[in-house]
């Protein structure tokens, strides 16, 4: 049987549109998710009531508003899987402007919100959002539309992987006027593995990352505060009350764990010793009170989401859906890079950066662009395994 170019071009906006086949959600991602979310709220809960206690606020103040956000996150996943990503592709390149106006936003006096000696946040009413979680995924859809859209260029020609670098290279800066050098350093190396799982070529991606290695040492050597946390993480119990105090108080932690933990609620180091215990060393806590159990535990459920992320990438191209297949795969990477920093600086093997536990630190810019990149990566598997697309790819043949 056969049809018109012009029936199939209908059939398949139709089939992208989710108008046929009803809800197709992907169990294992579902299930991930609400993992890890379930863990965040006990360890987030554990972490902050000591802290929300001695404030004057409710033991469960931060857990309510963890709550909160998770909600405001879920409406956000529920919004852009109705979206559809085919709106999405067409909006990239106005989003990628929108992303870099926020990062300027930022920067400007009365405008962005100075905290903790940087200016990050915007305030919105009641509610202080970090744009830079949002520019994030919306850089990451633009590196995502402009591997579909100028394909030829970034396999073949230097010039084609130059371009959107070129404009992670504006947002990092940006990101560093902040100074955010744990968004920057994420942003970056998400965008340019996904450059690179694009096709780029390997000459150009290693002259890429030499680039990008000698840019770092010069941002290491040209600021005071950065030399300080590069030099307090190499040699931390030099310096256990001055650069150092916070992984100290970390691999104490961590260090008191042993197997099994000493038992939920009972961490010693959350009481004041350990700085931001609910949010950037939640992980910390986690191994005190968890042991190397709850460590495992927490490391396979972020491998297993960042697995599954990859393989519905993989589904998506499957299915021809190159533009799904990096927004699925931008995902896995971004998740995976993220836990490892986080992890990895709260373990000491990287300088200390102000980044969480993805859907798992206390935060509600974090939670809530996390919820929005599930329910993105939700929409991609349900476009990809929709049953009326076989039978219009067999019908055109």
């Amino acid at each position: 049987m056969s049809v018109t170019a012009g029936t199939l071009k209908a059939s398949m906006a139709r089939t992208r549109g989710g108008a046929d086949g009803g809800l197709r959600l992907d169990t294992w991602t579902v299930a991930i998710v609400a993992c890890i979310l379930l863990l965040g709220l006990i360890m987030v809960t554990s972490a902050s009531m000591s802290v929300a206690s001695n404030s004057g606020a409710q033991s469960f103040f931060f857990l309510e508003h963890q709550l909160m956000y998770l909600g405001l996150g879920m409406a956000g996943a529920a919004a852009v899987f109705a979206l559809g990503t085919e709106r999405l592709e067409r909006l990239a390149t106005p989003l990628m402007f929108l992303g870099l106006a926020l990062l300027v936003v930022v920067l400007v006096p009365g405008l962005g919100h100075r905290s903790h000696g940087s200016r990050r946040w915007l305030q919105v009413g009641a509610l202080a959002f970090q744009a830079s979680e949002l520019v994030r995924v919306l850089m990451l859809v633009y590196v995502s539309s402009y591997a579909v859209r100028h394909e030829d260029a970034l396999r073949n020609t230097g010039k084609g992987l130059l371009k959107p670098l070129a404009v992670l290279g504006f947002a990092v800066v940006l990101l560093l006027a902040e100074p955010d050098m744990g968004a920057a350093t994420v942003l970056f190396a998400t965008g340019f593995a996904l450059l690179f799982l694009a096709g780029a070529q390997l000459r150009w991606v290693v002259l890429g990352l030499l680039g990008a290695a000698g840019a770092f040492v010069l941002l290491v050597f040209t600021a005071a505060y950065r030399l300080k946390r590069v030099t307090g993480f190499l040699h931390p119990f030099d310096h256990p009350f001055d650069t150092g105090f916070q992984l100290v108080q970390s691999l104490i932690a961590i260090g008191r764990g042993q197997w099994f933990g000493v038992g939920l609620g009972s961490s010693v180091q959350k009481l004041f010793y350990l700085p931001e215990a609910h949010s950037d060393f939640l992980f910390a806590v986690l191994a005190e009170e968890l042991g190397l159990a709850g460590v495992f535990v927490t490391l396979g459920l972020f491998l297993a989401l960042a697995w599954r992320a990859l393989a519905i990438a993989r589904l998506a191209v499957d299915q021809g859906l190159k533009f799904q297949a990096y927004l699925a795969a931008g995902f896995g990477i971004w998740v995976g890079v993220q836990a490892f920093v986080n992890i990895g600086v709260n373990m000491g093997v990287l300088p200390t950066k102000g980044l969480t536990l993805p859907l798992m630190s206390y935060g509600g810019t974090s939670i809530m662009v996390g919820m929005v990149w599930v329910g993105l990566l939700l929409r991609v598997y349900h476009e990809a395994t929709l049953p009326t697309r076989g039978t219009i790819l067999k019908e055109s043949a």
